[in-house]
Order: C-alpha cells, then structure tokens, then sequence
C-alpha cells in the first residue's frame, strides 16, 4: 500500500517530537474518522434516492434489528443521538408513515416506536443499498484484511465503549 494523508501529517509529527506511541493513536483516530466520512458521503445521495436521511436510516435499521418495538430512550442511547435529535427523526419517520408511536402499558408517559409495514419494506431496501454502498467503497481490500481491521476495532471499541 503507498502512502496516504495520515502519513504525510505523522511525519510531521514525527519531526515535532511526538513520541511513536501517539502518533500512533492519531493515526488510528484519523484513519477511522476519514472511512466513517467517505461511508457518510457514499451513504447520503444513495439514502436520498429512497428519500432518507442517514439519521432515518440508522433509526430504522435499529428498529429492524430490535425485531419489535423500542422505547425513544433506547434509539436515543444505541445511536449516539441526543432526546432532541431522536424526537425530530422520529417525526419526520411518523409523518412518512415508516414507524408509529403506540402508548407503553407500563409507563403512562413513555411510548414504544414500532416499524410499520411500510416501515419495514422501506429498511429492507436501504439495508440493501447500504450492503452495496459497503461493498463498493471496500472493493479492491481483501477480506482477511477487512476481518483483521474490524476484529482489531472490535477489541478497541471494547474498550472506549466501557469508558463511557
């Protein structure tokens, strides 16, 4: 593999004085935010052909894979957005017809997010579009080095994940 961006930025900080292990860190941190950007921007136009946003997306593939009803709380804390944010995509989702709200039995103030019908047909095709946006953006890596880099982010995110 030739040389990237992040290369070009640790060699300056190299010359700075960084210490290996630091740079290292950064890199890491550059390197994944740069294929989560390239995902985002791969992502977006292919989501807005099915009329979605990424934010939609994420909460209706969450809700698919919850196979039944979440609590606006639970979307709010397993997709990193804010009460705010989720209640806005939540809205936008309930107004297009792709989930519903129903009361929650056991907390007169709380309610359960469900997929519709049309919910549900509408995730599926964006689940499709997303496996073909991954695939493309990835074509050209062989699978053993795609599995080592997710296996090594795994052990990672582990990690930051229980700091937080």
């Amino acid at each position: 593999m030739g040389e990237d961006e992040v290369d070009r930025l640790a060699a300056g900080w190299a010359t700075s004085g960084m210490s290996p292990a630091a740079i290292a860190r950064l890199e890491l941190s550059k390197r994944v935010s740069r294929l989560a950007l390239r995902h985002e921007q791969a992502m977006k136009p292919a989501l807005a052909e099915l009329g979605l946003t990424y934010a939609e997306f994420d909460v209706l593939a969450a809700l698919l894979r919850a196979g039944g009803p979440l609590r606006p709380s639970e979307l709010t804390r397993a997709l990193f957005l804010t009460s705010g944010g989720t209640s806005n995509v939540l809205q936008r989702l309930t107004a297009a017809g792709y989930v519903e709200r129903e009361p929650n039995a056991e907390d007169a103030r709380g309610r359960w997010v469900r997929l519709t019908p049309d919910g549900e047909a509408i995730t599926t095709k964006a689940m499709a579009v997303s496996a073909r946006v991954h695939e493309d953006l990835l074509v050209g890596i062989p699978d053993t080095t795609i599995r080592a880099a997710a296996d090594s982010l795994r052990e990672i995110t582990s990690v930051t994940d229980r700091r937080h």
